[in-house]
């Protein structure tokens, strides 16, 4: 027998304890539990083993939250005492950034961790991603204007010779660079997780067998357990397309030589940005878009972006699917309603579906949408009490800052604590040229909830800076509640559009109005003044206004 101490959290009133004891005396090996709603503490006399986590699940699904406060030592308990003090084990399925966010967060409180990651160490991100993707983006961009910028009359061009292996072998430095840095050299310098490589999968509700690499299988018992497994590049059934040697993401960033001909098909952030960067490296580029570019967005984004690669060259072709590929003397052809498109190589970038085929969720009685992805809620909790998942894997925006965030908090309530995750401010950002940022409503969203919307857009000729760069490609839109004026949604085609969207951010989260926007200092001659000029768009006619009017 021993007593473990709780601090309970999220009670309002003595009637709160009679939920809680109630929740806590139903668990298996629970003898009787003390609650005090004056102290928020719940003193709980349970037989040897059972297991935090369990209790705290359990407090977790009567409304409340729970975390251990120092064991209550009772006479020849001194064992369970240790055990609990080493803190509840967690098992983490995967090491990007969701993974090694909830990681580091329980070891640094004192869970004793066990991270299972089946492949590379550091997942998509900084492997074959985010970071690998911005520096071919960056260096694209750089080939482009030594080709082409507005200051041609003034500087001479010089048309750049591309060499791909160089700066492959850049791009993988950086990428190996981050990876030791920011993965590999932080797990080994925590004492309180345990890395093992290999194939993780339930074979209950808290056992995972994990086969390692060597084939032989490793059994990991758990407390709770946070499912980060990411995601992997969705194909579409087209006639043909398996037997063709065709591009994910991953072999595009990876590839060791321009192609002359690139065909894409997809209309997705990973397709435009990869398709602009090849057309700036020097490929000749298709898009075969189901629909529009970013056709999830609002219209005029799809129709700015499509405007600016014509501009460049590459050929978007908008409601246009291949019905048939094939691949034949180095050439691909894809057969569509408009003709043949014939191209050396071939992207496929339809989107990205969940990893979780092979964890046998269903033992452990997880829920999966019809994607496959994990269904959790704010607390990035599953439907079951004490598994978790965070990051691509589940049914939340796939962006790895969204996937760090769950991570962490997800750590936070597997150890007892009360952590939300709130996407009403997410910023996104597409990293074309313009780029293009997007937070909160559309018009189109906000109807979708029975919200009265006012907007204004505000094109870039009535911005300084883009008057300054010569470059007054897109637009600001702001969309305000009716009747309040509260600012509820923020589209921008720019350049540098990402970094004005935080400011945007942060107007969102602290519920201003867009006269409260308007009345913001705003540095002058920066591309993030546009948000006060488009603002100040509600209330008057920014052109009949100098250059840096408040």
């Amino acid at each position: 027998m021993e007593a473990i101490e709780l601090a309970i959290g999220g009670m309002t009133c003595n009637a709160c304890t009679a939920h809680v004891r109630k929740a806590l005396e139903a668990v298996p090996g629970v003898q009787s539990a003390q609650v005090s709603y004056a102290q928020g503490m719940a003193e709980v006399r349970a037989d040897t083993g059972v297991a935090f986590a369990v209790l705290a699940a359990a407090v977790a699904e009567a409304g409340y939250s729970a975390r251990l406060a120092t064991p209550v030592s009772t006479p020849g308990s001194s064992h369970a005492t240790a055990a609990h003090g080493a803190g509840p084990r967690i098992a983490v399925i995967g090491s990007g950034g969701a993974a090694m966010a909830a990681a580091i967060k329980a070891a640094g409180a004192g869970a004793q961790v066990t991270l299972i990651e089946r492949g590379t160490i550091g997942g998509t991100c900084v492997n074959v991603g985010c970071v690998p993707s911005k520096i071919m983006i960056r260096a694209a961009h750089v080939a482009h204007l030594r080709r082409q910028s507005p200051f041609d009359a003034g500087i001479s061009v010089t048309p750049p010779a591309v060499r791909r292996d160089k700066l492959l072998a850049q791009q993988q430095s950086r990428v190996d660079e981050l990876r030791h840095a920011k993965y590999e050299s932080i797990l080994l310098s925590q004492p309180n997780i345990t890395s093992v490589r290999g194939s993780a999968r339930f074979t209950d509700a808290h056992t995972l067998a994990v086969t390692l690499q060597d084939g032989t299988v490793q059994t990991v018992g758990f407390d709770q357990c946070l499912i980060a497994t990411g995601a992997h590049p969705a194909i579409p059934p087209i006639e043909g397309l398996k037997d063709t040697p065709y591009w994910t993401s991953t072999e595009a960033l990876a590839a060791a030589a321009i192609p002359p001909r690139l065909a894409v098909i997809g209309s997705s952030v990973v397709a435009v940005e990869l398709a602009q960067a090849y057309a700036r490296l020097g490929s000749q580029v298709t898009i075969l878009a189901r629909s529009t570019l970013l056709f999830r967005e609002d219209p005029a984004i799809g129709i700015t972006l499509s405007a600016a690669f014509a501009d460049e060259g590459i050929n978007v072709l908008a409601h246009t699917q291949a019905s048939k590929i094939s691949h034949a003397d180095g050439v691909f052809t894809l057969h569509t309603h408009r003709g043949d498109i014939q191209a050396e190589r071939l992207l496929v970038a339809t989107g990205r579906a969940p990893n979780t085929r092979d964890l046998n969720l269903q033992v452990a009685g997880v829920k999966t949408d019809a994607r496959g992805a994990i269904v959790v809620n704010d607390h990035l909790r599953s439907n079951v009490a004490h598994i978790y998942a965070a990051g691509d894997c589940t049914d939340q925006p796939q962006f790895v800052y969204v996937a760090a965030a769950g991570g962490t908090r997800a750590a936070i309530n597997m150890l007892g604590g009360d952590a939300a995750l709130d996407l009403s401010a997410m910023p996104a950002v597409v990293f074309t040229e313009p780029q293009v940022a997007t937070l909160g409503l559309s018009e189109a969203a906000a109807h979708l909830r029975n919200i009265e919307t006012d907007s204004r857009t505000l094109a870039l000729d009535n911005v300084p800076r883009a008057l300054a760069n010569f470059d007054t490609r897109g637009f600001i839109k702001l969309v305000a509640e009716v009747g309040s004026g509260r600012l509820i949604g923020v589209q921008a085609v720019a350049a540098e559009a990402g970094e004005l969207i935080q400011a945007a951010a942060l107007a969102i989260h602290n519920r201003m109005t867009v006269q409260e926007l308007a009345d913001q200092l705003f540095p002058y001659l920066t591309m993030v003044e546009g948000l006060k000029l488009a603002a100040q768009t509600f209330t008057k006619d920014v052109a009949q206004l100098s250059c840096c009017a408040g």
